[in-house]
């Protein structure tokens, strides 16, 4: 014959005893500190609902017939209190007809127990009652750390988006989460317009890091503004050098203009910055390759001769100087101030036509 397996003993909780008789609230305390368990007692139903509201308990042993409130409704009101209903609630009563009990259970209590009450009855119910609780106690410190998870994902991926913003366009970004990767592509007519800050390196050498990086932090966010204001495209800055693109993965109706309005309007930005510093400008107008390299860190790029011949152009001429080559020169149709500088010899390309910019018509 099998050997019967004893059931472990209820672990030690905090019960509320809810009797309007003296005699019966210390008969049941006696049993419940027997059983190691800590007893709270109410002597009637507006009593407990006021030890209620400031203090915990694990369970509820309550009487039916007390004076001013029932425990019928304290039942009821337990069950509409969104902080106690789950606390569970066995009722004990002489009242032994089965009206009582299924009224009871019906209001939600989780078992009934007449008077005189067996200790062993009592102690087989709380057991099974305190056990559903740790359950159910469980369950929601397991649900509010899966949900304090899901607000960690949340935040992570939302900072994993912001970062990918800060990485990649919008199209960008939009097609690398719909097809995991970003098709590159040949853009006709992108004007690409190149930023340097001139002697840059020789302010590094006279400077302090931390003012070096706090001058350069505040005008690469103020030159990140102007050129979403401008309706421009930053790609990317590579220490001292801002890269941007009109009429690249966003259509512009007047690319090279919005360039150059882009360009004095980072220049001034330049001046006003702490450093005091002054920005060289190249703009050039024509066809780049554009995709998104790297797997673990991405980057997306441009990739062509209109990119290189800005860059070019950016690295000639007098400080704060806006130079455009003919192409991009010619797109203005005749609303730009300024001079043809002649042919200007430009490392790979020779010698082309470069225009200097002193301002735009509206």
């Amino acid at each position: 014959m099998a050997a019967t397996v004893a059931r472990p003993a209820a672990a030690p909780a905090r019960i509320l005893i809810v009797d309007d008789e003296p005699f019966n609230r210390d008969v049941l305390a006696q049993e419940l500190e027997l059983l190691d368990h800590e007893t709270v007692a109410a002597i009637n139903g507006r009593d407990a609902l006021d030890r209620l509201a400031g203090d915990a308990v694990d369970l509820i042993l309550l009487d039916i017939m007390m004076p001013e409130m029932d425990g019928f409704e304290v039942l009821r009101r337990l069950k509409a209190d969104a902080r106690l209903r789950h606390v569970p609630v066995i009722m004990i009563s002489a009242l032994d007809d089965i009206d009582s009990v299924v009224r009871c259970v019906a209001l939600g209590a989780e078992d009934y127990l007449p008077k005189p009450f067996d200790p062993v009855l009592l102690k087989a119910r709380l057991g099974a009652c305190l056990e559903k609780k740790r359950w159910r106690d469980q369950e929601v410190a397991y649900l509010a750390r899966i949900e304090r998870q899901m607000r960690e994902i949340e935040r992570e991926r939302a900072r994993a988006d912001r970062l990918l913003h800060a990485i990649l366009p919008p199209s960008a970004v939009t097609e690398l989460k719909a097809h995991d990767r970003v098709t590159p592509k040949r853009y006709e007519e992108v004007a690409v317009l190149f930023g340097d800050i001139v002697s840059f390196t020789s302010y590094c050498e006279r400077h302090p890091a931390e003012e070096v990086v706090q001058n350069l932090d505040q005008l690469t966010r103020a030159c990140e503004e102007l050129v979403s204001a401008h309706g421009l495209e930053k790609i990317k800055t590579v220490g001292d050098c801002v890269v941007a693109t009109a009429n690249l993965l966003e259509p512009h109706v007047d690319p090279v203009a919005a360039s150059v309005r882009c360009a004095f309007a980072m220049a001034a930005a330049a001046g006003a910055n702490p450093a005091g510093w002054q920005i060289r400008f190249g703009i050039h107008l024509g066809p780049v390759v554009a995709g998104v390299v790297g797997q673990s860190k991405f980057t997306f790029d441009l990739w062509g001769d209109t990119v290189n011949v800005a860059a070019r152009l950016s690295d000639i001429g007098e400080v704060g100087a806006v130079h455009l080559s003919e192409a991009a020169w010619r797109r203005l149709d005749g609303r730009a101030r300024g001079h043809p500088l002649g042919p200007v010899a430009l490392k790979g390309k020779g010698e082309i036509q470069v225009y200097r910019c002193e301002g735009i018509d509206v």
